[in-house]
């Protein structure tokens, strides 16, 4: 998804759509300290084709056949899992914070509360991996966090975005979270087709990489690279092109990285397309079957498509007759068929709605999609715990602090351990 851009402080809701042939996103957050703003918006959709505080209790989770935290050290990939450093299988069930790619460079709600009490919170909900999206533009010395009330956050005062990157990272891998870094866009101001832009060199993309790779390398809990954040429109899988094949760029990045950091796991996202068929932003993986990504390091690429739902985009097979039973064969075929046949493992890297009781067909499809990835046990990192989502809201209500005991619900039938928290948390 694309997270919200800053333009005022109200907490407000708008989603803004666009034609069928391309999917646009807008969004609004908050930004001033002094205001405590609170807003947001997200649209995401994609063209198909012709055709409170309080804790949710986690005990389902004791039912779920992989082990969840496995052993501290790097991870890697047999056949369709993830994997510790003892071979056991490893499932990661977890949650994206976004803000650091945006103007604020840091994550949202810290308007409103303490970057520690929001961890807390997150690491009491159960959720035993963080995806953090950032911009490359956080990197650069122009770019000042904002957006935060430094009474409740005192510690982030002065830092640099990078600093305070370090701040959350640490933070989340000392509560027992791993974290996945998410390149989400070149700059503050919106996603790109490809992994470069007019702002944005693949060389200082992939550099900026390598930079975050060494930056990181002392930590195991800071598991990989989400390479670039939905690739589209002009990305093409497989054809050979170096200025658009994002598979040929996925495997120079990921060798990139493993020359500095061979512990990483790369998470390479699909396309929006396969041939003449259109899917969602990141989500289409047919292309694997033929060109797969290969890295110089075995065992380390973790597929991570993106699936939304009739909330975002009311796509046809939400109002076929036989919904949801429709819709296995869909995620099979678009990116579900990797795990299923053993090819490389599967990390969905975001999905979500507002609805997830009740018979809407938003909060069907939802609950349908969290019972296939339990059933297939699937890692996932659901979009999001912010509520300044527009399309999707968020684990959290508007007040930044009260969770939608309705989500957790759902998600806690699906979650796996946590690692074990470091000394003082």
């Amino acid at each position: 998804m694309n997270s919200p851009m800053d333009q005022n402080n109200a907490p407000t809701t708008e989603t803004k759509r666009a034609p069928r042939s391309q999917r646009l996103r807008f969004g609004i957050a908050a930004a001033v300290v002094a205001a405590a703003a609170v807003g947001g918006t997200v649209t995401a959709f994609a063209v198909n084709n012709n055709d409170g505080q309080s804790a949710v209790t986690t005990t389902s989770a004791a039912g779920v056949k992989a082990t969840g935290a496995g052993a501290e050290g790097p991870l890697s990939t047999k056949k369709g899992d993830i994997v510790d450093a003892d071979g056991k299988k490893v499932v990661l069930t977890g949650v994206n914070w976004f803000g650091f790619e945006t103007e604020t460079f840091a994550p949202h709600g810290l308007w409103t509360r303490s970057w520690e009490s929001m961890l807390d919170q997150m690491a009491k909900q159960g959720f035993n991996t963080l995806r953090l999206p950032y911009s490359n533009e956080m990197f650069k010395s122009s770019s000042k966090p904002n957006g935060i009330d430094f009474h409740k956050n005192p510690d982030l005062k002065g830092l640099t975005a990078q600093q305070l990157m370090d701040k959350i990272v640490k933070g989340a891998t000392d509560r027992g979270m791993r974290v996945i870094l998410d390149q989400h866009r070149p700059d503050q101001y919106s996603q790109s087709e490809l992994w470069y832009s007019q702002k944005l060199t693949e060389e200082q993309w992939q550099d900026d990489w390598v930079k975050l790779a060494k930056r990181y390398q002392n930590n195991d809990r800071v598991i990989g690279a989400d390479l670039h954040n939905e690739p589209r429109g002009q990305a093409t899988w497989g054809d050979g092109n170096p200025k658009t094949d994002w598979r040929l760029a996925a495997t120079k990045a990921g060798n990139a990285i493993h020359k500095v950091n061979k512990n990483w796991l790369i998470f390479v996202e699909g396309t929006d397309r396969h041939k003449n068929e259109q899917f969602w932003w990141g989500g289409d993986l047919q292309g694997v079957k033929k060109y797969p990504v290969k890295l110089d390091e075995p065992n380390k690429v973790v597929y991570s498509p993106h699936d939304y739902g009739p909330g975002v985009y009311n796509q046809n097979w939400f109002t076929a007759k036989d919904f949801p039973k429709n819709m296995p064969a869909i995620w099979e075929k678009h990116w579900a068929y990797i795990k299923k046949q053993n090819i490389a493992p599967l990390l969905l890297g975001e999905f979500g709605g507002r609805k997830t009781a009740g018979n809407s067909s938003e909060a069907v499809w939802q609950n349908a999609l969290m019972d296939y990835l339990k059933k297939n046990q699937i890692s996932y990192t659901y979009w999001t715990w912010n509520p300044d989502s527009g399309d999707t809201g968020g684990v959290l209500k508007n007040d930044w602090k009260t969770i939608d005991q309705n989500k957790m619900k759902m998600l806690a039938k699906y979650q796996t351990p946590l690692l074990e928290p470091k000394k003082g948390k």
